[in-house]
Formats: C-alpha cells, sequence, structure tokens
C-alpha cells in the first residue's frame, strides 16, 4: 500500500440532496402523503443534475422515506406509520427539525429494552460486565461530558456482552446523537448522582451473578431518566 497517496474526499452532491429532501419533509415543506414537484422542477430547486436528484430519490426510497410510482408523481411516505430503522437511523441526524416528543418516545424505548439487554448481560457474563464498571467508575469525572461518554460506553458493552447483536446494531444506530442528547441529560447534578448509583448497584449484582436484579436496576434507572430529561430539557436548547 503507497502511503505517500493523499485522497481528496470527494463531494457528495447526492449525500447533500437527500438531507435537503429529509429536512424538508420533516419541516411540512413536503408533507407526508403529499407528492414531490416534477423531476425537473426539483433538480432546479435543489441545484443539481437530474442524475444526482436520481440518486438521491432512489436511495430515499429504499429507506422508506418516499415511494416512486411509475408514472406518478413520487409519494412522500408517512414516515411515522410507513417507516423503519432506516428512517430511524437518518433522524437522529436531524434534530434541528425532530418534533420535541422524539427524544422521550426514544427513551419510552430504551427504558423497554435496556433492562433486557442488561440482565442477559449479567446472565452471559457477570463477571466482565463487573470488571468493565469497575474500570468505567474508576475513571468518571463528574462532567457532564465524562458521564455521557461513559454511558454511551456501558450501553454499548452491555448490548454486546448480552449476545444478542441486534441490541448493539439498534444502539449504533445513534452514535452521536446518544452522547449529544447525553450531555444535556448529564447537566443536572441529579442525573449524574443517579447513574453513579446505577453503575455502583448494576457492578454488584453483577459480581453476584444476580440477572434479576440486574433487571429491576435497570428498569427503576429508566424509568426515572425519563422524568429527568425533562427537566433537563427544560432548560435547554435542543437545536
Amino acid at each position: 500500500m503507497n502511503d505517500r497517496l493523499a485522497w481528496t474526499a470527494p463531494r457528495r452532491p447526492a449525500e447533500l440532496t437527500i438531507s435537503r429532501l429529509i429536512e424538508a419533509i420533516l419541516d411540512g415543506t413536503f408533507p407526508a402523503n403529499s407528492t414531490l414537484p416534477a423531476e425537473r422542477q426539483l433538480a432546479e430547486m435543489l441545484g443539481v443534475t437530474r442524475p444526482t436528484l436520481r440518486e438521491a430519490l432512489q436511495r430515499l426510497a429504499a429507506d422508506g422515506w418516499i415511494e416512486i410510482q411509475h408514472g406518478k408523481r413520487t409519494r412522500v411516505r408517512d414516515i411515522w406509520t410507513e417507516g423503519n430503522l432506516n428512517v430511524l437511523a437518518r433522524l437522529v441526524q436531524h434534530r434541528a427539525v425532530l418534533p420535541a416528543t422524539f427524544v422521550p418516545q426514544l427513551l419510552e424505548v430504551r427504558g423497554a429494552l435496556a433492562p433486557v439487554y442488561i440482565s442477559a448481560a449479567v446472565r452471559h457474563n457477570a463477571a466482565h460486565v463487573a470488571s468493565f464498571v469497575d474500570t468505567l467508575l474508576a475513571e468518571l469525572e463528574d462532567t457532564p461530558a465524562s458521564f455521557a461518554h461513559t454511558d454511551w460506553l456501558l450501553h454499548h458493552r452491555l448490548t454486546v456482552l448480552s449476545t444478542n447483536p441486534v441490541y448493539t446494531l439498534m444502539l449504533n444506530g445513534f452514535a452521536g446523537f446518544y452522547e449529544d442528547m447525553a450531555r444535556i441529560y448529564f447537566s443536572l447534578p441529579e442525573s449524574r448522582a443517579s447513574s453513579r448509583q446505577f453503575y455502583v448497584d448494576l457492578r454488584e449484582a453483577a459480581a453476584r451473578g444476580d440477572a434479576e436484579a440486574a433487571y429491576t436496576i435497570a428498569d427503576r434507572v429508566m424509568q426515572h431518566s425519563i422524568l429527568l430529561w425533562s427537566k433537563a430539557a427544560s432548560g435547554a436548547d435542543l437545536k
């Protein structure tokens, strides 16, 4: 391999076109079940070539944002009833136009899933869970950024140790977004105290190999986190 090669990142007009169309869908410019303008007009509006637009539309259709109908105008799907995990992964890249209910609803889902993969991690890999939590606690600083990063590392490792890779794949879709929102959440000293106690309690449950206790501990803190998020978000600029 030639280490002297210096690749220049290519411009990504299709990706930019996708981003602009998603924002237009989310902000209501192109609402659910409306039809997009004709291809020529839409390309002119976006300032791109028609081949670039076609590439972007094909990718959006594959991800569930739009429905390309032969001989008809392209329909905007109702992503909240017709979307899929690909839509979910894209949503977190457009937080400025997300509905205010999105993060609380995401926390509700995490509240349902986290106790399951955490208890599974303790059931299958209790010693690894206890050791990993010990390491994280030793390095944890009392700052929002440190807690946000630690919480991401912990939940990611717990999904891996659960031995069900679907949990990890789902969590990976929120990389970046997870820590950004967590820094808001952990701006509250109360949130940091709650999670620190959760880490300690989880370490003790894992040291005992008590998966049932791990489930109960996780369920309690996940439900409490929804209330704490409301408090943290009320004083934050989420845009």
